[in-house]
């Protein structure tokens, strides 16, 4: 799997491509809690990766996020451990990992289930270590 750290590459477990995304990085606490607050549209090959650095329950909310996104909650492994899709703008309602994850992928609301995201999908990026990774990035 070529990976690159502005890329989220989603597939099956046995591999089969589902999806690519061009990503924006969210890893230090400051940039996590800002995510995609007061931006007024994104396009439909991007989205936005929250990295921990470990695995831990999260809770989301769209305060002042102006868009509908889905989010993708991937464990250590990057295998997704829940979908939640159609997030309301600027709904403070929160949106519980429902488990311990490391990644989350926000992309636009609805796009998941249309691209056929779900049960089985598996993230590859260089942020998750080729030893533990469910699908490795190549070399």
């Amino acid at each position: 799997m070529a990976c690159a750290p502005d890329l989220a590459v989603l597939s099956r477990a046995d591999g089969t491509p589902l999806a690519r995304f061009s990503i924006e990085v969210a890893q230090t606490e400051a940039d996590r809690a800002r995510g995609l607050m007061e931006r007024s549209s994104m396009p439909a090959g991007a989205g936005m990766l929250f990295i921990y650095p470990t695995p831990r329950t999260v809770q989301f909310w769209m305060h002042d996020t102006l868009i509908p996104l889905d989010m993708l909650f991937f464990d250590a492994a990057g295998r997704l451990v829940s979908l939640h899709s159609g997030a309301r703008p600027m709904d403070d309602t929160a949106i519980p990992s429902g488990g311990a994850v490391r990644f989350v992928l926000e992309i636009n609301g609805n796009l998941a289930k249309r691209m056929g995201l779900g049960t089985g999908t598996v993230l590859s990026h260089p942020a998750i270590p080729n030893a533990q990774a469910a699908l490795p990035c190549a070399d």
